[in-house]
């Protein structure tokens, strides 16, 4: 029994410990006013709840020690000093805890946004099995995984989903949000400082929900409209040589039916569009990163990497796939 008592203890070590690394993802590492809201709403709440099953250990340890001493069934004296900690102040707690949650909601609403800044920016993310799909609507701008926004500045957040429900969840900067199959539901992002923050699926999606995250990059205003201006045009135009030859790898193979390269009869919407994908830094939705001996290990075999994703295997010879990798690379 000794050993699967350490077993089960060693088990539970390990869970508790896989939520303590980093901070990519704390709700507690707050870097936007929702967020540091929410954080004040989780301390208090943390605080309150300590309190709570101290008193009431302390009334459950306090009858054992009279019953033990009184005898089972006697009336105990100190009834209303009971009443008062086992059943008022608790109430009083949640009442007060009920109170300032609804205090905390006006900040993470969408509606600041449009109230603060009339004109503010306007990102469309859809969810799709297993992958992020992102859209600057004013700009003409379509990238996968990763949004770019200026700091200080109210951005709308439009989340829809292609498929299944997802949830989209950037923990440092404001609460998640559904995405419903035929709804468009909004949130307000506010970054009060640069730096990239991590965000995930929050609602299980099948068997890569684990797997499918984004950055949010949040950066100051003049670097912004630099990315976004790149972004914007139209893909790279091969160099002669094995630029050339991996463009012509690509549109005569069947990627053409799945992704998009603007400037080019790749026009596929089924997965992540790659105008600009040697500019981002990851793959696969932030599962492996945006180097050349990863993206060919998922072009060639993407299953291996994430199981069940909707892309198959590539059948490539090694001029071939050195080739693409050339042209995937001058992407940017």
């Amino acid at each position: 029994m000794r050993p699967s008592r350490y077993r089960g203890a060693g088990l539970l070590a390990v869970v508790v410990c896989a939520g303590c690394g980093g901070s990519d993802q704390s709700t507690l590492d707050p870097a936007s006013r929702a967020s540091s809201k929410i954080a004040t709403l989780w301390w208090i709440m943390f605080a309150a709840g300590v309190v709570v099953v101290s008193v009431v250990s302390l009334l459950v340890l306090l009858v054992l020690l009279r019953r033990r001493e009184k005898g089972v069934g006697r009336w105990m004296p100190g009834t209303a000093f009971v009443a008062v900690l086992g059943f008022g102040i608790p109430l009083a707690v949640l009442v007060g805890l009920f109170a300032l949650t609804l205090s905390t909601i006006p900040a993470t609403s969408p509606a600041r946004a449009t109230t603060s800044a009339p004109n503010a920016l306007t990102v469309d993310v859809t969810g799709r099995q297993w992958f992020w799909d992102v859209e600057y609507p004013a700009a003409g701008v379509r990238t996968a995984n990763e949004i770019h926004i200026p700091v200080g500045e109210p951005v709308e957040l439009r989340a829809r989903t292609a498929d299944v429900i997802h949830s989209v969840w950037i923990p440092r900067l404001n609460r998640k949000i559904d995405m419903i199959p035929g709804r468009t539901n909004t949130l307000t992002l506010e970054a009060n400082r640069a730096g990239d923050f991590r965000g995930q699926c929050a609602e299980f999606c099948g068997l890569q929900h684990a797997h499918m995250a984004f950055w949010v990059v949040a950066e100051p205003r003049a670097r912004f409209e630099r990315w976004l201006a790149a972004q914007a045009r139209p893909a790279h135009v091969p160099s002669p040589g094995s630029e050339t030859r991996g463009q012509q790898v690509l549109l005569g193979s069947a990627c053409v039916y799945c992704h998009r390269i603007a400037g080019t009869n790749a026009t596929g919407e089924v997965g992540p569009d790659l105008t600009h994908v040697a500019s981002r830094r990851t793959l696969a939705a932030a599962t492996i990163p945006n180097t050349r001996g990863y993206l060919a290990g998922w072009i060639l075999d993407p299953q291996h990497v994430k199981p069940g994703n909707k892309m198959p295997a590539t059948d490539l010879d090694g001029g071939q796939l050195q080739d693409l990798l050339d042209y995937l690379e001058s992407l940017r």
